[in-house]
């Protein structure tokens, strides 16, 4: 059994983060090491931080505390139209309110005849759309036309902030079928991963109805209307470990379109994408980037397991470390962050008003603090990045910083300005998504 310990998206990516001191280097953060004090939030990269590095994808299991996390906004039953990206924030913007954006992305996104295209403009590292309203356990759909070429990904996933994940993704080289898995904790088993064949053959050019139906006891993955896949939590009873690994904790849809194939990705992960990418590709050349379209996307949201602490209707909370589906209750703390050096120990540091207090839940960027931490604008799936692979000492498990849905996107050379741009150290190593991958040096651009 191999368990990835992330200060690693879909995630997923080897990042540096732009901060208010320019000399700022990022924490990297796992189970074995937290991050400290100053810098609280273990986030989506596995990079400690505030502001955003507290919000989506922050790992309270990784993080100084369990509260350095802001808690979670709460599931929203809702069907989403492409009419405009007014409930969007880029996420270098998003400080927790989801009732002002639905959606939190990086990348670049487009609106075409009433549908929302994911691009990947030539040598960029792709978009990532987020909703911004955690599932925990419901149906979530959408109507989905994969992009096409050998080392072109397309992803629709659930991930939750201790890793557990829940993925449809089409590699561009094959057009006939989609690729389905799970993961608990970033836990990695060979035998999660799967493949289902698709009607029409060409995901590309039909549209076709995906859907995840996630309940406490059963998983199922639908594709027009019929399930090609279950998944029931029985079946994932570890008797050493003395538990059910199944994905149980609160998630977040994301939808992405990344390079795989990118030259400077290891071998096995451009094997894995059918090639390596063709940034002359017809896509390229005809509408100026690799894209997925995403038609209309609906979140049906179940009743929380029995059982559970029910003190509110805001957000979700993990009350110890286990981060399990009993560690979670549903509470009335806020979600929203005074500015980018607030973090869930301080949520209101750095407001510009005064009368900010526990039950406000409006927005604010506030005011730069000593402290304050940026995120980068990255496209792509969930995940975070890491700092390479060492063993737990037991012998069963191998511990990776990066989690099941992370990946390298690649050198991104679309940005000349090299101020707004800084490479990751490391190669990183990455497994995930059914198949193993590596990372490489993954580079920034803001937007």
């Amino acid at each position: 059994m191999l368990r990835l310990a992330p200060a690693l998206i879909f995630a997923y990516l080897a990042t540096s983060a732009v901060a208010a001191d320019d000399d700022f280097t990022p924490p990297n953060c796992s189970l074995d090491e937290h991050c400290p004090e100053k810098y609280p939030c273990c986030s989506v990269y596995g990079q400690c931080g505030t502001g955003a590095y507290c919000l989506g994808g922050c790992d309270p299991l990784m993080s100084y505390s369990l509260d350095s996390c802001a808690p979670m906004p709460i599931c929203q039953s809702k069907t989403y139209k492409w009419d405009n990206l007014d409930n969007a924030a880029t996420n270098n913007e998003y400080l927790g309110n989801a009732t002002e954006s639905d959606w939190v992305y990086s990348g670049y996104p487009e609106l075409e005849d009433g549908n929302l295209l994911l691009t990947m403009p030539k040598n960029s590292v792709g978009s990532l759309f987020a909703n911004n309203h955690y599932v925990w356990y419901g149906k979530i759909g959408a109507n989905i036309k994969s992009s096409r070429g050998k080392g072109v990904v397309t992803a629709f996933i659930l991930l939750s902030d201790t890793k557990d994940e829940i993925d449809y993704e089409w590699v561009g080289a094959d057009l006939s079928q989609v690729e389905t898995n799970w993961y608990f904790q970033g836990i990695l088993d060979w035998t999660n991963g799967d493949a289902s064949k698709v009607d029409s053959g060409n995901t590309f050019e039909e549209w076709h109805h995906y859907e995840i139906d996630w309940s406490p006891e059963e998983l199922k993955w639908n594709i027009d209307g019929k399930t090609v896949r279950t998944l029931t939590k029985e079946s994932t009873f570890n008797e050493t470990s003395n538990r059910y690994e199944y994905p149980q904790t609160p998630s977040r849809m994301q939808m992405s379109l990344w390079p795989a194939g990118q030259a400077s990705n290891a071998q096995g992960t451009i094997e894995w994408a059918g090639g390596e990418i063709d940034w002359d590709h017809e896509d390229i050349k005809t509408k100026g980037y690799y894209y997925a379209t995403y038609g209309e996307v609906t979140v049906e949201c179940y009743d929380p397991p029995s059982g559970t602490n029910i003190e509110g209707d805001v957000s979700y909370d993990f009350k110890d470390d286990r981060g399990i589906e009993a560690s979670v209750e549903i509470t009335d703390n806020k979600t929203v962050l005074a500015s980018l050096g607030a973090t869930g120990l301080d949520m209101d540091l750095g407001s510009n008003s005064t009368s900010n207090n526990n039950n406000n839940n409006s927005n604010s960027t506030g005011t730069i603090t000593n402290n304050s931490t940026v995120p980068p604008n990255l496209g792509g799936t969930g995940g975070q990045s890491g700092s390479g692979s060492s063993s737990t000492g037991t012998g069963e498990e191998t511990t990776s910083t990066n989690a099941p849905g992370t990946f390298n996107q690649g050198t991104d050379t679309s940005s000349e300005d090299d101020e707004n741009a800084a490479a990751s150290p490391n190669e990183r190593v990455l497994r995930g998504s059914f198949f193993a991958v590596l990372v490489a040096i993954v580079v920034l651009i803001t937007l």
